[in-house]
């Protein structure tokens, strides 16, 4: 399978552009965070509206991504988008290296990356199933998330050392280079899908076409409304709660042992996926989604470092073999004409809820203390990602290898 998979140019010129591009926004927000506080003297409130800049129209723009890119086709979406990237983080680059920096037009530009951002994310979750048959999703989205994982574990570092090296703006000006290198790659993807078919209507009528789709699915917003609790309730509550608590556990050095061991997990369950192939793939990651609350049960039962990095590990074996589960019964059940539409509001949906818990988090722990609320977030998220697997609609859905899309959430065939 791995010398098919690999031996398509078209899907090596793909992920050749995806690593480069990950790698590069990997590396991203930890130069722009340097950059901006470096040329700010320090401002905290400047670091905040840039990056809310990207976050608000990124999740704005996300239903509009997914109808353009159903309607005028996925690699146009992804190439065009690229090129935008490469120009708006080669501008802020720009400003950074010449010593001009403004809020103003960072931001704005910050604005337009996330805009591009919107398009592009929707986009990829359609591409696959272009690019490989059906019975080679689950190996592709392996490889890919290994790629994506890999990228997220030693891009931050990469950043940090050009930052000390040579600065915050030459590392974002390598951010932009990514995004050209990536743009070239994917313009030399052939994608089997054809050129999707004219439409009459608008795409607000794409749109609400694209929200009866997704509703009609009943495994897609059960899984969308799990992983909404989810992220509601974990992720804040890790990215704030994690570090102060298990430096309270452990020390400060705990917390990069912690996210290194966790990274090493992300990592090997796509090397597992790669080979593993299972039945019920998506009950699997509903199953696998509940290990991602380990580390925050056993911070809040305060059992110790050893505990917490083995929690980590398991967590994200977990969080990586839910993600592939979910793209690959995406893309295995949701008709392809759609498929970037019912993504964008899985997108949507589930990512809103991110900045509210991270809102909630520290008046929840002032008021009834840090341990108490990290143990009360796992055990909710753990439950939320169970929960849907109560329904058949989800427990029972095949791994359909082979099939071409059904989109009604009905396993193919009995006992398949």
């Amino acid at each position: 399978m791995r010398s098919s998979l690999l031996s398509a140019a078209d899907f090596r010129w793909f992920l050749a552009g995806q690593t480069v591009s990950l790698l590069g926004s990997a590396m991203a927000p930890v130069a722009l965070t340097f950059a901006v506080l470096d040329a700010s003297s320090g401002s905290a409130g400047d670091l905040g509206v840039v990056l809310a800049a990207r976050m608000v129209p990124l999740l704005a723009f996300l239903l509009v991504g997914g109808a353009t890119a159903d309607r005028v086709g996925r690699r146009t979406v992804l190439v065009a988008a690229n090129l935008g990237a490469a120009l708006t983080q080669g501008a802020v680059a720009g400003l950074l290296l010449t010593g001009h920096y403004a809020l103003l037009p960072v931001a704005g530009l910050e604005v337009l990356n996330g805009v591009l951002a919107a398009f592009t994310t929707p986009a990829l979750r359609g591409v696959v199933p272009e690019l490989v048959g059906a019975a080679r999703l689950r190996p592709a989205n392996a490889l890919l998330g290994s790629v994506r994982n890999a990228a997220k574990v030693l891009g931050p570092g990469l950043s940090g050392g050009c930052v000390v090296v040579v600065g915050s703006g030459p590392a974002i000006a390598f951010d932009a280079l990514t995004y050209l290198v990536a743009a070239g790659c994917l313009a030399r993807v052939s994608l089997g899908g054809g050129t999707p078919a004219r439409r009459r209507a608008g795409v607000a009528a794409d749109i609400r076409d694209g929200w009866r789709e997704f509703r009609r699915i009943r495994w897609v917003w059960l899984g969308t409304l799990s992983f909404f609790v989810v992220n509601l309730v974990q992720t804040g509550t890790w990215q704030i709660l994690g570090p102060a608590l298990t430096q309270q556990a452990g020390g400060a050095a705990a917390w990069g042992v912690v996210l290194s061991v966790r990274g090493a997990g992300l990592l090997a369950a796509g090397v597992v996926l790669y080979r593993l192939a299972v039945r019920r793939l998506l009950g699997l990651g509903q199953l696998t989604a509940a290990l991602g609350a380990l580390p925050l049960l056993v911070l809040g039962a305060r059992l110790g470092i050893p505990w917490l990095v083995a929690g980590a590990f398991v967590a994200g074996l977990g969080v990586a073999v839910t993600g592939v589960a979910w793209d690959t019964s995406l893309q295995e059940h949701v008709p392809r004409h759609v498929l970037s539409r019912v993504a964008s509001y899985n997108d949507l949906l589930s990512y809103v809820a991110i900045p509210v818990g991270q809102l909630c988090v520290g008046p929840l722990a002032r008021t009834y203390g840090g341990f108490r609320v990290a143990a009360v977030a796992g055990a909710v998220s753990a439950v939320a990602a169970v929960l849907p697997l109560a329904s058949g609609a989800v427990r029972r859905l095949p791994h359909a290898a082979g099939r071409d899309g059904g989109g009604d959430g009905a396993p193919a065939a009995p006992g398949a």
